[in-house]
């Protein structure tokens, strides 16, 4: 996975499988920058949402910057679940910055998701 287009390919992948775990968040409107660390280099990308739209850039509009080390995104992209990368930003194997608000606002909704998930899986079945 060298290429930009596979790599774009890969972050779309990783995207709409979030989206699909958490449909709220599908209408929201942002664009962030996500900085792929690699050895002594940096890929930065340019995802806007809703799409994702995915551009290998480094983009003045993005309102949060991601930053994920480049083996440790090929990884998660493959197959991690919305849970993973919560686990992946509480323990500092991916970091994002931006306005507090959006930030809060992004983890209100995965909350609110999961807990509805847990819900569903915890009501018995007659």
């Amino acid at each position: 996975m060298s290429s930009a287009s596979d790599t774009a390919a890969l972050i779309t992948d990783a995207v709409n499988r979030v989206l699909d775990e958490v449909p709220a968040l599908k209408p929201l409107k942002l664009v962030f920058q996500l900085d792929l660390r690699g050895r002594g280099d940096t890929q930065q990308y340019r995802v806007e949402l809703p799409g994702p739209i995915v551009t290998k850039d480094t983009p003045d509009d993005a309102k949060v910057r991601i930053e994920v080390p480049r083996a440790f995104f090929n990884e998660m992209a493959k197959d991690g679940r919305v849970a993973d990368w919560r686990e992946a930003f509480t323990y500092g194997q991916a970091k994002a910055q931006g306005p507090t608000q959006i930030l809060q606002l992004i983890e209100r909704v995965v909350a609110k998701q999961e807990e509805r998930n847990a819900h569903r899986r915890a009501k018995p079945h007659s």
